[in-house]
Protein backbone atom coordinates (compact mmCIF):
# COMPACT_ATOMS: atom_id res chain seq x y z
CA UNK A 1 0.00 0.00 0.00
CA UNK A 2 1.17 3.51 -0.79
CA UNK A 3 -0.62 5.71 1.74
CA UNK A 4 0.69 9.25 2.32
CA UNK A 5 3.75 9.49 4.57
CA UNK A 6 5.30 12.91 5.09
CA UNK A 7 8.36 11.19 6.60
CA UNK A 8 9.20 9.27 3.43
CA UNK A 9 11.63 6.57 4.62
CA UNK A 10 13.11 5.82 1.20
CA UNK A 11 16.89 5.96 0.85
CA UNK A 12 19.76 4.71 -1.31
CA UNK A 13 21.87 3.23 1.49
CA UNK A 14 22.01 -0.41 0.27
CA UNK A 15 23.16 0.63 -3.22
CA UNK A 16 25.58 3.23 -1.89
CA UNK A 17 27.06 0.77 0.60
CA UNK A 18 27.80 -1.63 -2.25
CA UNK A 19 29.25 1.12 -4.41
CA UNK A 20 31.49 2.46 -1.65
CA UNK A 21 32.92 -1.02 -1.09
CA UNK A 22 33.20 -2.05 -4.74
CA UNK A 23 36.67 -3.20 -5.74
CA UNK A 24 36.94 -2.54 -9.50
CA UNK A 25 38.99 -5.64 -10.29
CA UNK A 26 37.49 -8.11 -7.83
CA UNK A 27 34.01 -7.27 -9.13
CA UNK A 28 35.09 -7.61 -12.76
CA UNK A 29 35.17 -11.35 -13.54
CA UNK A 30 35.28 -10.66 -17.28
CA UNK A 31 38.51 -8.64 -16.96
CA UNK A 32 40.03 -11.34 -14.76
CA UNK A 33 39.22 -13.93 -17.43
CA UNK A 34 40.69 -11.69 -20.13
CA UNK A 35 43.92 -11.49 -18.16
CA UNK A 36 44.14 -15.31 -18.14
CA UNK A 37 43.30 -15.59 -21.84
CA UNK A 38 45.53 -12.90 -23.33
CA UNK A 39 48.56 -12.29 -21.09
CA UNK A 40 50.11 -15.75 -21.34
CA UNK A 41 53.02 -16.45 -19.01
CA UNK A 42 52.55 -13.07 -17.32
CA UNK A 43 49.01 -13.89 -16.15
CA UNK A 44 49.86 -14.40 -12.47
CA UNK A 45 52.02 -11.28 -12.37
CA UNK A 46 49.37 -9.20 -14.13
CA UNK A 47 46.61 -10.50 -11.88
CA UNK A 48 48.62 -9.70 -8.75
CA UNK A 49 49.41 -6.20 -10.00
CA UNK A 50 45.74 -5.61 -10.80
CA UNK A 51 44.65 -6.65 -7.33
CA UNK A 52 47.24 -4.36 -5.77
CA UNK A 53 46.40 -1.22 -7.73
CA UNK A 54 42.65 -1.83 -7.66
CA UNK A 55 42.72 -1.16 -3.92
CA UNK A 56 43.96 2.35 -4.72
CA UNK A 57 41.93 3.04 -7.85
CA UNK A 58 38.65 1.78 -6.39
CA UNK A 59 38.77 3.72 -3.14
CA UNK A 60 41.43 6.37 -2.49
CA UNK A 61 41.84 7.56 -6.10
CA UNK A 62 38.12 7.28 -6.82
CA UNK A 63 37.36 9.65 -3.95
CA UNK A 64 40.05 12.05 -5.14
CA UNK A 65 38.68 11.96 -8.69
CA UNK A 66 35.20 12.74 -7.39
CA UNK A 67 36.49 15.62 -5.26
CA UNK A 68 38.43 17.37 -8.02
CA UNK A 69 35.47 17.11 -10.41
CA UNK A 70 33.55 19.83 -8.56
CA UNK A 71 33.52 23.12 -10.52
CA UNK A 72 35.12 25.08 -7.69
CA UNK A 73 38.11 22.71 -7.82
CA UNK A 74 38.89 23.23 -11.49
CA UNK A 75 42.36 24.47 -12.47
CA UNK A 76 43.00 28.13 -13.18
CA UNK A 77 45.90 30.27 -14.40
CA UNK A 78 48.05 32.62 -12.37
CA UNK A 79 50.02 34.49 -15.02
CA UNK A 80 52.05 36.71 -12.65
CA UNK A 81 53.29 36.53 -9.10
CA UNK A 82 53.02 39.42 -6.67
CA UNK A 83 56.23 40.98 -7.97
CA UNK A 84 55.16 41.23 -11.64
CA UNK A 85 57.16 38.15 -12.66
CA UNK A 86 55.54 36.11 -15.43
CA UNK A 87 55.15 32.60 -14.00
CA UNK A 88 52.15 31.07 -15.83
CA UNK A 89 51.39 28.86 -12.86
CA UNK A 90 48.61 26.32 -13.38
CA UNK A 91 46.88 26.16 -10.02
CA UNK A 92 45.46 22.71 -9.38
CA UNK A 93 43.84 21.26 -6.25
CA UNK A 94 45.90 19.39 -3.68
CA UNK A 95 44.04 16.15 -4.37
CA UNK A 96 45.09 16.30 -8.02
CA UNK A 97 48.75 16.82 -7.13
CA UNK A 98 48.67 13.97 -4.64
CA UNK A 99 46.88 11.51 -6.93
CA UNK A 100 49.15 12.41 -9.85
CA UNK A 101 52.25 11.77 -7.74
CA UNK A 102 50.90 8.43 -6.56
CA UNK A 103 49.77 7.27 -10.02
CA UNK A 104 53.02 8.20 -11.75
CA UNK A 105 54.85 6.72 -8.77
CA UNK A 106 53.65 3.34 -9.98
CA UNK A 107 56.56 3.59 -12.47
CA UNK A 108 54.34 2.42 -15.31
CA UNK A 109 56.99 3.06 -17.97
CA UNK A 110 59.94 1.61 -16.09
CA UNK A 111 62.04 -1.21 -17.50
CA UNK A 112 60.86 -3.17 -14.47
CA UNK A 113 57.17 -2.88 -15.41
CA UNK A 114 55.95 -5.42 -17.93
CA UNK A 115 53.71 -3.93 -20.68
CA UNK A 116 50.81 -6.13 -19.59
CA UNK A 117 51.15 -4.87 -16.02
CA UNK A 118 51.06 -1.30 -17.35
CA UNK A 119 48.01 -2.17 -19.47
CA UNK A 120 45.92 -3.59 -16.62
CA UNK A 121 46.92 -0.82 -14.24
CA UNK A 122 45.94 1.85 -16.76
CA UNK A 123 42.62 0.08 -17.32
CA UNK A 124 41.80 0.28 -13.62
CA UNK A 125 43.05 3.86 -13.28
CA UNK A 126 40.89 4.91 -16.25
CA UNK A 127 37.74 3.74 -14.47
CA UNK A 128 37.92 7.03 -12.58
CA UNK A 129 37.72 9.03 -15.81
CA UNK A 130 40.24 11.62 -16.94
CA UNK A 131 40.91 12.98 -13.43
CA UNK A 132 43.98 14.84 -14.77
CA UNK A 133 45.91 11.56 -15.06
CA UNK A 134 44.52 9.67 -18.08
CA UNK A 135 45.74 12.07 -20.78
CA UNK A 136 49.15 12.66 -19.14
CA UNK A 137 49.65 8.90 -18.85
CA UNK A 138 49.07 8.20 -22.52
CA UNK A 139 51.07 11.27 -23.60
CA UNK A 140 53.97 10.06 -21.49
CA UNK A 141 53.63 6.57 -22.95
CA UNK A 142 53.89 7.96 -26.48
CA UNK A 143 56.86 10.14 -25.57
CA UNK A 144 58.66 7.19 -24.00
CA UNK A 145 58.06 5.01 -27.08
CA UNK A 146 59.39 7.80 -29.30
CA UNK A 147 62.49 8.40 -27.20
CA UNK A 148 63.21 4.71 -26.76
CA UNK A 149 63.72 4.61 -30.48
CA UNK A 150 65.36 7.96 -31.13
CA UNK A 151 66.96 9.36 -27.96
CA UNK A 152 70.52 9.88 -29.17
CA UNK A 153 71.77 12.89 -27.24
CA UNK A 154 72.51 13.42 -23.53
CA UNK A 155 69.47 15.71 -23.28
CA UNK A 156 66.95 13.30 -24.81
CA UNK A 157 68.42 10.34 -22.94
CA UNK A 158 68.04 12.24 -19.67
CA UNK A 159 64.42 13.05 -20.50
CA UNK A 160 63.76 9.37 -21.27
CA UNK A 161 65.31 8.30 -17.97
CA UNK A 162 63.27 10.93 -16.10
CA UNK A 163 60.05 9.54 -17.62
CA UNK A 164 60.88 5.86 -17.16
CA UNK A 165 62.79 5.59 -13.90
CA UNK A 166 62.26 8.98 -12.26
CA UNK A 167 64.61 11.43 -10.57
CA UNK A 168 64.77 11.45 -6.78
CA UNK A 169 61.47 9.60 -6.72
CA UNK A 170 59.74 12.05 -9.06
CA UNK A 171 58.54 10.72 -12.41
CA UNK A 172 58.29 13.10 -15.35
CA UNK A 173 55.00 13.80 -17.13
CA UNK A 174 54.73 14.17 -20.90
CA UNK A 175 52.39 16.11 -23.18
CA UNK A 176 51.78 16.51 -26.93
CA UNK A 177 51.53 19.94 -28.58
CA UNK A 178 50.54 19.27 -32.16
CA UNK A 179 47.49 21.29 -33.19
CA UNK A 180 47.49 24.86 -34.46
CA UNK A 181 44.67 27.34 -34.96
CA UNK A 182 43.92 26.36 -38.57
CA UNK A 183 43.13 22.78 -37.56
CA UNK A 184 44.41 19.71 -35.78
CA UNK A 185 44.46 16.85 -38.25
CA UNK A 186 46.15 18.68 -41.11
CA UNK A 187 49.50 18.69 -39.33
CA UNK A 188 51.36 19.13 -42.62
CA UNK A 189 49.89 22.65 -42.81
CA UNK A 190 51.40 23.64 -39.45
CA UNK A 191 53.45 26.84 -39.32
CA UNK A 192 55.33 26.65 -36.02
CA UNK A 193 58.97 27.37 -36.86
CA UNK A 194 62.07 25.62 -35.54
CA UNK A 195 65.19 27.75 -35.91
CA UNK A 196 68.72 26.50 -35.46
CA UNK A 197 70.43 29.30 -33.52
CA UNK A 198 74.04 28.91 -32.38
CA UNK A 199 73.76 25.14 -32.55
CA UNK A 200 70.53 25.08 -30.52
CA UNK A 201 67.02 24.51 -31.84
CA UNK A 202 64.45 27.08 -30.72
CA UNK A 203 60.70 27.11 -31.41
CA UNK A 204 58.65 30.13 -32.49
CA UNK A 205 54.92 30.38 -33.04
CA UNK A 206 51.64 29.26 -31.49
CA UNK A 207 49.91 26.02 -30.60
CA UNK A 208 46.16 26.03 -30.09
CA UNK A 209 45.27 22.75 -28.32
CA UNK A 210 47.84 21.91 -25.66
CA UNK A 211 46.51 19.41 -23.12
CA UNK A 212 48.41 18.35 -20.00
CA UNK A 213 49.90 21.84 -20.03
CA UNK A 214 51.36 21.22 -16.57
CA UNK A 215 53.67 18.51 -17.98
CA UNK A 216 57.44 18.49 -17.59
CA UNK A 217 58.08 17.84 -21.30
CA UNK A 218 56.08 18.01 -24.52
CA UNK A 219 56.41 16.43 -27.94
CA UNK A 220 56.04 19.35 -30.37
CA UNK A 221 55.67 19.41 -34.15
CA UNK A 222 57.49 22.24 -35.96
CA UNK A 223 58.93 22.99 -39.36
CA UNK A 224 62.63 23.83 -39.59
CA UNK A 225 63.28 27.22 -41.18
CA UNK A 226 62.85 27.05 -44.96
CA UNK A 227 61.39 23.54 -44.95
CA UNK A 228 57.90 22.26 -45.71
CA UNK A 229 58.60 19.04 -43.80
CA UNK A 230 57.30 18.66 -40.25
CA UNK A 231 59.95 17.85 -37.67
CA UNK A 232 59.42 16.36 -34.24
CA UNK A 233 60.96 17.88 -31.10
CA UNK A 234 60.85 17.34 -27.35
CA UNK A 235 60.58 20.59 -25.42
CA UNK A 236 61.21 20.92 -21.67
CA UNK A 237 58.67 23.09 -19.89
CA UNK A 238 61.48 24.38 -17.70
CA UNK A 239 65.23 24.38 -18.18
CA UNK A 240 67.36 22.95 -15.33
CA UNK A 241 66.90 24.94 -12.13
CA UNK A 242 64.01 27.04 -13.50
CA UNK A 243 61.02 25.00 -12.36
CA UNK A 244 61.49 26.08 -8.75
CA UNK A 245 61.70 29.70 -9.90
CA UNK A 246 58.64 29.22 -12.14
CA UNK A 247 60.50 30.54 -15.15
CA UNK A 248 59.24 28.74 -18.25
CA UNK A 249 61.37 27.73 -21.19
CA UNK A 250 60.70 30.49 -23.70
CA UNK A 251 56.92 30.18 -23.92
CA UNK A 252 53.80 31.60 -22.36
CA UNK A 253 50.47 29.96 -21.57
CA UNK A 254 47.98 32.41 -23.03
CA UNK A 255 44.76 30.95 -21.67
CA UNK A 256 43.07 27.77 -20.50
CA UNK A 257 40.29 26.60 -22.79
CA UNK A 258 36.75 26.04 -21.59
CA UNK A 259 35.79 22.59 -22.84
CA UNK A 260 32.93 20.18 -22.36
CA UNK A 261 34.79 17.23 -20.83
CA UNK A 262 38.11 16.30 -19.20
CA UNK A 263 37.64 19.48 -17.21
CA UNK A 264 40.12 18.53 -14.49
CA UNK A 265 42.85 18.63 -17.15
CA UNK A 266 44.01 21.92 -18.61
CA UNK A 267 43.97 22.41 -22.36
CA UNK A 268 45.61 25.69 -23.28
CA UNK A 269 46.79 27.98 -26.03
CA UNK A 270 50.49 28.72 -25.88
CA UNK A 271 52.95 31.04 -27.62
CA UNK A 272 56.51 29.88 -28.11
CA UNK A 273 59.13 32.61 -28.34
CA UNK A 274 62.48 30.86 -28.58
CA UNK A 275 61.72 27.76 -26.51
CA UNK A 276 64.70 25.40 -26.49
CA UNK A 277 63.83 21.99 -27.89
CA UNK A 278 65.61 18.83 -28.98
CA UNK A 279 64.98 17.11 -32.33
CA UNK A 280 63.84 13.51 -32.10
CA UNK A 281 64.40 11.27 -35.09
CA UNK A 282 65.05 12.42 -38.67
CA UNK A 283 63.53 15.88 -39.09
CA UNK A 284 62.03 14.96 -42.47
CA UNK A 285 60.14 12.06 -40.81
CA UNK A 286 58.58 14.02 -38.00
CA UNK A 287 55.05 13.64 -39.30
CA UNK A 288 55.45 9.90 -39.90
CA UNK A 289 56.89 9.34 -36.42
CA UNK A 290 54.26 11.50 -34.80
CA UNK A 291 51.45 9.48 -36.40
CA UNK A 292 53.17 6.09 -36.38
CA UNK A 293 54.37 6.21 -32.77
CA UNK A 294 53.01 9.06 -30.67
CA UNK A 295 49.40 9.20 -31.87
CA UNK A 296 49.20 5.43 -32.21
CA UNK A 297 49.64 5.00 -28.46
CA UNK A 298 47.06 7.71 -27.83
CA UNK A 299 44.59 5.89 -30.08
CA UNK A 300 45.22 2.64 -28.24
CA UNK A 301 44.41 4.43 -25.00
CA UNK A 302 41.07 5.66 -26.34
CA UNK A 303 39.97 2.04 -26.69
CA UNK A 304 41.19 1.11 -23.23
CA UNK A 305 39.69 4.14 -21.51
CA UNK A 306 36.40 3.54 -23.33
CA UNK A 307 36.36 -0.03 -22.06
CA UNK A 308 37.13 1.16 -18.53
CA UNK A 309 34.27 3.66 -18.40
CA UNK A 310 31.81 1.24 -20.00
CA UNK A 311 32.67 -1.61 -17.64
CA UNK A 312 32.23 0.67 -14.63
CA UNK A 313 28.91 1.92 -16.01
CA UNK A 314 27.64 -1.61 -16.62
CA UNK A 315 28.67 -2.78 -13.15
CA UNK A 316 26.98 0.14 -11.39
CA UNK A 317 23.80 0.25 -13.42
CA UNK A 318 23.37 -3.53 -13.21
CA UNK A 319 23.52 -3.34 -9.42
CA UNK A 320 21.24 -0.30 -9.35
CA UNK A 321 18.64 -2.14 -11.45
CA UNK A 322 18.56 -4.86 -8.77
CA UNK A 323 18.13 -2.30 -5.99
CA UNK A 324 15.73 0.21 -7.54
CA UNK A 325 12.04 -0.73 -7.62
CA UNK A 326 9.20 0.76 -9.64
CA UNK A 327 5.62 -0.42 -9.93
CA UNK A 328 6.35 -3.17 -7.44
CA UNK A 329 9.34 -4.73 -9.23
CA UNK A 330 13.12 -4.22 -9.39
CA UNK A 331 13.56 -2.29 -12.62
CA UNK A 332 15.88 -4.96 -13.98
CA UNK A 333 12.86 -7.30 -14.15
CA UNK A 334 11.23 -5.23 -16.87
CA UNK A 335 12.06 -6.59 -20.35
CA UNK A 336 12.80 -3.14 -21.77
CA UNK A 337 15.35 -2.47 -19.04
CA UNK A 338 16.78 -5.99 -19.27
CA UNK A 339 17.35 -5.51 -22.98
CA UNK A 340 19.13 -2.20 -22.41
CA UNK A 341 21.30 -3.76 -19.71
CA UNK A 342 22.27 -6.46 -22.19
CA UNK A 343 23.29 -3.79 -24.72
CA UNK A 344 25.44 -2.05 -22.10
CA UNK A 345 27.04 -5.34 -21.10
CA UNK A 346 27.71 -6.30 -24.72
CA UNK A 347 29.28 -2.93 -25.51
CA UNK A 348 31.50 -3.00 -22.42
CA UNK A 349 32.68 -6.57 -22.88
CA UNK A 350 33.39 -6.29 -26.59
CA UNK A 351 35.38 -3.08 -26.11
CA UNK A 352 37.49 -4.55 -23.32
CA UNK A 353 38.06 -7.89 -25.06
CA UNK A 354 38.98 -6.14 -28.29
CA UNK A 355 41.44 -3.90 -26.44
CA UNK A 356 43.13 -6.94 -24.86
CA UNK A 357 43.31 -8.79 -28.17
CA UNK A 358 44.69 -5.82 -30.08
CA UNK A 359 47.31 -5.08 -27.41
CA UNK A 360 48.42 -8.71 -27.53
CA UNK A 361 48.97 -8.33 -31.28
CA UNK A 362 50.87 -5.07 -30.77
CA UNK A 363 53.22 -6.73 -28.28
CA UNK A 364 53.79 -9.64 -30.67
CA UNK A 365 55.19 -7.37 -33.40
CA UNK A 366 58.99 -7.47 -33.68
CA UNK A 367 60.43 -4.04 -32.80
CA UNK A 368 57.01 -2.74 -31.84
CA UNK A 369 54.66 -0.71 -33.96
CA UNK A 370 57.15 0.36 -36.63
CA UNK A 371 59.93 -1.74 -38.19
CA UNK A 372 63.51 -0.60 -37.95
CA UNK A 373 64.62 1.27 -41.03
CA UNK A 374 66.04 -1.03 -43.66
CA UNK A 375 64.76 -4.14 -41.93
CA UNK A 376 63.50 -6.77 -44.31
CA UNK A 377 60.24 -8.44 -43.32
CA UNK A 378 58.42 -11.50 -44.53
CA UNK A 379 55.17 -10.98 -46.39
CA UNK A 380 53.21 -12.48 -43.48
CA UNK A 381 54.81 -10.09 -40.97
CA UNK A 382 54.27 -7.14 -43.30
CA UNK A 383 50.58 -8.04 -43.50
CA UNK A 384 50.31 -8.49 -39.75
CA UNK A 385 51.88 -5.11 -39.10
CA UNK A 386 49.46 -3.55 -41.58
CA UNK A 387 46.50 -5.25 -39.89
CA UNK A 388 47.51 -3.97 -36.46
CA UNK A 389 47.96 -0.42 -37.71
CA UNK A 390 44.49 -0.39 -39.28
CA UNK A 391 42.88 -2.09 -36.28
CA UNK A 392 44.25 0.60 -33.96
CA UNK A 393 42.44 3.24 -36.00
CA UNK A 394 39.30 1.09 -36.22
CA UNK A 395 39.32 0.61 -32.45
CA UNK A 396 39.60 4.34 -31.94
CA UNK A 397 36.61 5.21 -34.11
CA UNK A 398 34.47 2.35 -32.78
CA UNK A 399 35.15 2.81 -29.07
CA UNK A 400 34.90 6.61 -29.17
CA UNK A 401 31.41 6.28 -30.64
CA UNK A 402 30.32 3.29 -28.57
CA UNK A 403 31.44 4.63 -25.18
CA UNK A 404 29.26 7.78 -25.13
CA UNK A 405 26.29 5.74 -26.38
CA UNK A 406 26.73 3.07 -23.70
CA UNK A 407 27.24 5.69 -20.99
CA UNK A 408 24.20 7.66 -22.15
CA UNK A 409 22.08 4.53 -22.00
CA UNK A 410 23.42 3.66 -18.55
CA UNK A 411 22.61 7.16 -17.29
CA UNK A 412 19.05 6.78 -18.56
CA UNK A 413 18.52 3.72 -16.37
CA UNK A 414 19.22 5.85 -13.31
CA UNK A 415 16.29 8.02 -14.35
CA UNK A 416 16.62 11.65 -13.32
CA UNK A 417 19.47 10.72 -10.99
CA UNK A 418 21.52 9.74 -14.04
CA UNK A 419 22.43 13.33 -14.89
CA UNK A 420 23.05 14.43 -11.30
CA UNK A 421 26.80 14.73 -10.91
CA UNK A 422 26.68 14.43 -7.14
CA UNK A 423 24.71 11.19 -7.47
CA UNK A 424 26.86 9.31 -9.96
CA UNK A 425 30.19 9.51 -11.81
CA UNK A 426 28.52 8.59 -15.10
CA UNK A 427 27.84 12.16 -16.33
CA UNK A 428 31.51 12.97 -15.88
CA UNK A 429 32.59 9.76 -17.62
CA UNK A 430 30.15 10.57 -20.42
CA UNK A 431 31.64 14.04 -20.98
CA UNK A 432 35.16 12.64 -20.90
CA UNK A 433 34.20 9.95 -23.44
CA UNK A 434 32.71 12.52 -25.78
CA UNK A 435 36.03 14.37 -25.88
CA UNK A 436 37.83 11.18 -26.99
CA UNK A 437 35.95 11.32 -30.29
CA UNK A 438 37.93 14.40 -31.28
CA UNK A 439 41.44 13.81 -29.98
CA UNK A 440 43.97 11.85 -32.06
CA UNK A 441 41.95 12.25 -35.25
CA UNK A 442 38.15 12.53 -35.51
CA UNK A 443 36.11 9.79 -37.11
CA UNK A 444 35.98 11.20 -40.64
CA UNK A 445 39.75 11.63 -40.79
CA UNK A 446 40.48 8.09 -39.62
CA UNK A 447 37.84 6.55 -41.89
CA UNK A 448 39.46 8.31 -44.83
CA UNK A 449 42.94 7.20 -43.76
CA UNK A 450 41.90 3.55 -43.41
CA UNK A 451 40.26 3.67 -46.85
CA UNK A 452 43.40 5.22 -48.35
CA UNK A 453 45.65 2.64 -46.67
CA UNK A 454 43.62 -0.31 -47.94
CA UNK A 455 43.43 1.12 -51.42
CA UNK A 456 47.18 1.69 -51.49
CA UNK A 457 47.90 -1.82 -50.17
CA UNK A 458 45.48 -3.57 -52.52
CA UNK A 459 48.28 -4.42 -54.98
CA UNK A 460 49.87 -6.76 -52.42
CA UNK A 461 47.06 -7.25 -49.87
CA UNK A 462 43.51 -7.37 -51.21
CA UNK A 463 40.84 -5.85 -48.97
CA UNK A 464 38.83 -9.09 -49.02
CA UNK A 465 41.87 -11.03 -47.82
CA UNK A 466 42.42 -8.40 -45.12
CA UNK A 467 38.87 -9.01 -43.89
CA UNK A 468 39.34 -12.78 -43.91
CA UNK A 469 42.63 -12.66 -42.01
CA UNK A 470 41.43 -10.23 -39.34
CA UNK A 471 38.25 -12.25 -38.79
CA UNK A 472 39.84 -15.70 -38.89
CA UNK A 473 37.60 -17.96 -36.81
CA UNK A 474 34.43 -15.88 -37.23
CA UNK A 475 31.30 -17.47 -38.77
CA UNK A 476 31.99 -18.05 -42.46
CA UNK A 477 28.73 -16.47 -43.61
CA UNK A 478 29.61 -13.25 -41.75
CA UNK A 479 33.12 -13.17 -43.19
CA UNK A 480 31.90 -13.78 -46.73
CA UNK A 481 29.27 -11.06 -46.43
CA UNK A 482 31.84 -8.53 -45.18
CA UNK A 483 34.29 -9.57 -47.89
CA UNK A 484 31.70 -8.99 -50.58
CA UNK A 485 30.72 -5.67 -49.08
CA UNK A 486 34.26 -4.31 -48.95
CA UNK A 487 34.83 -5.38 -52.56
CA UNK A 488 31.64 -3.58 -53.58
CA UNK A 489 32.79 -0.44 -51.76
CA UNK A 490 36.22 -0.49 -53.34
CA UNK A 491 34.73 -0.97 -56.78
CA UNK A 492 33.82 2.75 -56.44
CA UNK A 493 36.77 3.97 -54.37
CA UNK A 494 36.59 7.71 -54.91
CA UNK A 495 35.95 9.57 -51.63
CA UNK A 496 36.99 13.08 -52.64
CA UNK A 497 34.88 13.89 -55.69
CA UNK A 498 31.68 15.52 -54.49
CA UNK A 499 28.95 13.40 -56.06
CA UNK A 500 25.96 11.28 -55.02
CA UNK A 501 28.06 8.15 -55.60
CA UNK A 502 30.84 9.41 -53.34
CA UNK A 503 28.38 10.36 -50.61
CA UNK A 504 26.85 6.89 -50.73
CA UNK A 505 30.30 5.26 -50.66
CA UNK A 506 31.28 7.33 -47.61
CA UNK A 507 28.09 6.34 -45.79
CA UNK A 508 28.59 2.66 -46.61
CA UNK A 509 32.25 2.81 -45.57
CA UNK A 510 31.41 4.38 -42.21
CA UNK A 511 28.83 1.68 -41.47
CA UNK A 512 31.07 -1.13 -42.73
CA UNK A 513 34.05 -0.15 -40.60
CA UNK A 514 31.99 -0.03 -37.43
CA UNK A 515 30.39 -3.43 -38.04
CA UNK A 516 33.70 -4.95 -39.13
CA UNK A 517 35.45 -3.88 -35.94
CA UNK A 518 32.54 -5.13 -33.84
CA UNK A 519 33.01 -8.52 -35.50
CA UNK A 520 36.68 -8.43 -34.48
CA UNK A 521 35.68 -7.54 -30.92
CA UNK A 522 33.07 -10.28 -30.81
CA UNK A 523 35.73 -12.84 -31.69
CA UNK A 524 37.70 -11.64 -28.68
CA UNK A 525 34.62 -11.84 -26.43
CA UNK A 526 34.00 -15.42 -27.52
CA UNK A 527 37.61 -16.28 -26.71
CA UNK A 528 37.30 -14.84 -23.20
CA UNK A 529 33.95 -16.45 -22.48
CA UNK A 530 35.17 -19.86 -23.63
CA UNK A 531 37.73 -19.76 -20.81
CA UNK A 532 36.68 -21.93 -17.90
Amino acid sequence: MNYPDAQNPYGFSPFLQWRENCDYYLEDPFARKAVRVFTGEQADQVDAAARQISQKASFRWRKMAETIAWPEKRPYMMHYDGHKNRIDRIVRPYETLLMEKEVFGEALFSEQTHPWVRFIKMYLIYQNGEACVACPLTCTEGMVALLERYAGTPETQAILAHCKEGQNGEFAIGAQYLSEIHGGSDVGANLLEARLENGQWRLYGTKFFCSATHADYAVVTAKPTGSEKVGLFVMPSWLPGDKERERRNGFTIDRIKWKMGTSELTTAEITLNGAIAYPVGPLERGLANMVGIVLTYSRLTVGLSGAASMMRAWREVARYSEFREAFGLPIGRFPMVAGQLARIERGAKRTLAGAFQLYRDVLALPNGLAPRSGAGESEDLKKKRFEVRELIMLQKIASSLDAPEVLRLAMSLFGGHGVMEDFSALPRLYRDAAVNELWEGPRNVLLTQIHRDLLKASAWYGPDQFVANVLAGAPSNLVKALQQEILDIFAHPELFEMSPAALLTCERWDSFCHRFYHAYQDLAVALVESHG
